[in-house]
């Protein structure tokens, strides 16, 4: 530990936009739920290159006991940054784009109301492609990943004849997500947007990904934002402008 000047965060000011993560060359700041964070005081050499990109002034310099900063352990850190971005752009066969036929319910089947409401194939927002004819014009669901386990009848309640991209807030780069999701609305004139998230607070990041990327998008898009309770009931549902 040594006295020496390191980057304070406000979160207070902070609106996630990622401007500063990106201008990070030591890869010391990260988007987590919608907030811009220090991932490790020993990434960070705390000379200030993100202050100035910060449009909320919410970085300064501050000197205070911190960790020395390591560049060796910053270069293993931002090599592996590098191997999860070049496996992610792996494609797998699997994440083929396709157009699927829900299930007709007016025929017998021995599922009964057990149908499938799913038109699309992939779902997971890393996976999806902005230019997939599915978002043509969709009712778009941009739905947390736990919603469809907590309510039972997801597929007839929101799915059905809409279009859907799931994803963890919590758990995901949420950086990432905003700039995915911005270039979706980018490149089709969605008919509407539903968020569908848990009550639990860290998935109401979700909220803030569909706002940051509307607004790097540079459209306006008002959208529903619904909340479910753990019993799988609507918590809250209301309009977002």
């Amino acid at each position: 530990m040594a006295l020496r000047n390191i980057i304070k965060i406000d979160e207070d000011k902070c609106n996630g936009c990622g401007l500063c993560a990106k201008a990070c060359a030591e890869g010391a700041i990260k988007i987590i739920n919608g907030k811009a964070k220090l991932v490790s005081e020993i990434y960070c050499d705390g000379l200030g290159a993100c202050i100035g990109r910060c449009p909320q002034n919410a970085i300064t310099i501050e000197q205070r006991q911190a960790a020395d900063f390591d560049e060796e352990a910053t270069k293993k850190h931002l090599q592996e940054k590098e191997t999860v971005k070049q496996s992610l752009n792996f494609v797998c066969p699997g994440t083929a784009m396709r157009n699927l036929k829900p299930a007709d319910q007016n025929a017998a089947t021995v599922y009964d109301e057990n149908f499938s409401q799913l038109g699309q194939w992939p779902v997971q927002l890393k996976l999806v492609s902005p230019n997939a004819p599915y978002f043509k014009n969709a009712d778009l669901l941009l739905v947390a990943d736990c919603v469809p386990f907590a309510v039972g009848n997801f597929h007839n309640r929101f799915l059905k004849n809409r279009s859907i991209a799931i994803g963890c807030p919590k758990l995901d780069d949420c950086d990432f997500y905003i700039e995915k999701f911005a270039a979706i609305l980018k490149a089709n004139k969605l008919n509407s947007l539903s968020v569908i998230h848990m009550e639990v607070p860290c998935c109401s990041g979700l909220t803030r990904i569909a706002q940051k990327a509307i607004e790097l998008a540079q459209i306006q898009l008002p959208f529903k934002d619904i909340t479910i309770a753990l019993d799988g009931s609507t918590a809250n549902e209301t309009y977002i402008v």
